[in-house]
């Protein structure tokens, strides 16, 4: 029994401690958006290298072509640089204008705007064959 309840707390710091590290990654990452699909880590890092270290660029790509998505998120050693990286905000790079964003996380579990659901009819309810005309 207590080593159950040792078990669940354990679990529960573990879990604590990376949504820590998540949002500590957050504060220290951007998000590069209208990227050209041509571009690599590379080319972003020595763009990106004048706000700051650089501990990690990522491009995501479509899981089912491989082709990148047209965005990226570069992270950070320090905070500080965050400030500086916005800088670029607007700059053309391969003739495309580049957003640069402080990174964000959705908010799980959000309601969608139009919280209406969506009603089923009953499978026994038949509408009338012509509506309100009848022909006899």
């Amino acid at each position: 029994m207590e080593n159950e309840e040792k078990k669940v707390d354990i679990e529960e710091k573990e879990e604590e401690k990376v949504e820590n590290d998540s949002d500590e990654r957050d504060k220290k990452s951007i998000f590069i958006g209208n990227v050209d699909y041509s571009t690599s880590t590379e080319e972003l890092r020595n763009l990106f290298k004048e706000c700051g270290a650089i501990e990690r660029v990522t491009i995501p790509t479509d899981k089912f072509t491989g082709h990148p998505k047209g965005y990226a998120y570069i992270e950070f050693i320090d905070a500080s640089s965050v400030m500086k990286a916005e800088s670029i905000n607007d700059k053309n790079f391969k003739g495309r204008k580049l957003k640069v964003l402080p990174k964000r996380n959705n908010i799980p579990k959000a309601k969608p705007r139009n919280s209406r659901t969506f009603r089923r009819r009953s499978s026994l309810y038949s509408r009338p064959r012509y509506g309100r005309f009848k022909p006899y």
